[in-house]
């Protein structure tokens, strides 16, 4: 039912093969549409400027109103509210730090559910416990919407590039409609399951995602000690069994790389709070499913302990730096 209340824009995927036609061409006229966008950070921010640059008009929000100057100077419309959002746009996207955010974005005082309307389509692409999503799903459908969970992998430089993975929970008869809107931010949007299954990719892949880091931290220090050139043993490393998106992608030694944040004193990327609250979500339901997970549960508590140094606001690589002081390097 929601599918049709937005109109033609879905239609295509209902259509009879002798009017596929028509209904395509009404769901593209109808495609450009308004977007809400809620969060504009450092992921959130290109996210929208990619949605500008495919012709969507945006219309968009964020706790910080700093944070909305350059999506307005390139077109975006800033209203005051999340509810401002949903009250103008019945297909909306949000990117927020945290499943407390989330559920304030969406059920606060100013939340989109206060003014969504019926057969609206809502994508959130934060990464947060899989039950928050679930709860906001039910919230939604009581509202008559739709919510789909959409975490993303790949980072600020692909939020940029347009080149994000989307791991996309929710009916599947929606996935086409939010596929549409995510495929331009992102070079794959893969549907994982019912609402949920989006996050629970996302976590599970941001724990092996820590636990490659420290083990590249770790294994390039180790090199170092022992004597190699970095660049060598990075190039070693990557022509090897042990090459991996941490050793040859986003390389956490300083001046291996560039442009990564371990080339920038791990400014800008991916921060080590971030990190340290995605490996929270991990050993939650880790806990909650009796699942051992114990390289999962020491990486967080070294990214928990990194926090409490000083360490939180620089990107997660610098678990490298963090190992280097730990040895009074």
């Amino acid at each position: 039912m929601a599918a049709v209340l937005r109109g033609s824009r879905y239609l295509v995927g209902r259509c009879s093969k002798h009017v596929d036609f028509v209904c395509g061409s009404t769901r593209s006229m109808a495609s450009k549409t308004q977007v809400g966008f809620i969060g504009l950070g450092n992921m959130g921010n290109p996210m929208a400027k990619n949605l500008l640059k495919h012709g969507y008009p945006v219309i968009a929000t964020d706790v910080f109103p700093e944070s909305c100057k350059e999506v307005q100077e390139l077109g975006a419309q800033i209203v005051d509210n999340p509810a401002e959002v949903a009250d103008k746009a019945d297909r909306i996207i949000t990117m927020l730090p945290s499943s407390p955010n989330v559920i304030d974005v969406y059920t606060g005082p100013n939340g989109i559910l206060k003014k969504v309307k019926k057969g609206s389509l809502l994508i959130d692409s934060s990464t947060i416990d899989p039950s928050v999503s679930k709860e906001m799903a039910a919230a939604a459908e009581k509202m008559g919407a739709v919510f789909m969970d959409a975490p993303v992998s790949g980072g600020v430089g692909a939020a940029s590039s347009g080149k994000l993975t989307f791991m996309v929970g929710g009916a599947e008869e929606e996935f086409t409609a939010a596929k549409e809107l995510l495929s331009c931010m992102g070079a794959n949007v893969v549907y994982c399951g019912q609402v949920g299954t989006g996050q629970a990719a996302k976590i599970c892949n941001n724990m092996l995602l820590a636990i490659g880091m420290i083990g590249t931290s770790e294994t390039m220090n180790l090199g170092i000690r022992l004597g190699l050139d970095p660049k060598l043993l990075a190039k070693i490393l990557n022509m090897s069994s042990g090459r991996c998106w941490s050793s040859d992608t986003y390389n956490p030694v300083p001046g291996v790389m560039e442009g990564v944040p371990s080339g920038n004193n791990y400014q800008g990327g991916f921060g080590t709070q971030l990190m340290a609250k995605d490996l929270g979500l991990a050993q939650n339901t880790a806990t909650n499913t009796k699942t051992p997970v114990p390289l999962g549960s020491l990486a967080h508590q070294m990214y928990r302990m990194m926090c409490a140094r000083g360490y939180a606001n620089k990107d997660f690589s610098s678990v490298f730096q963090f190992l280097r002081e730990e040895e009074g390097q």
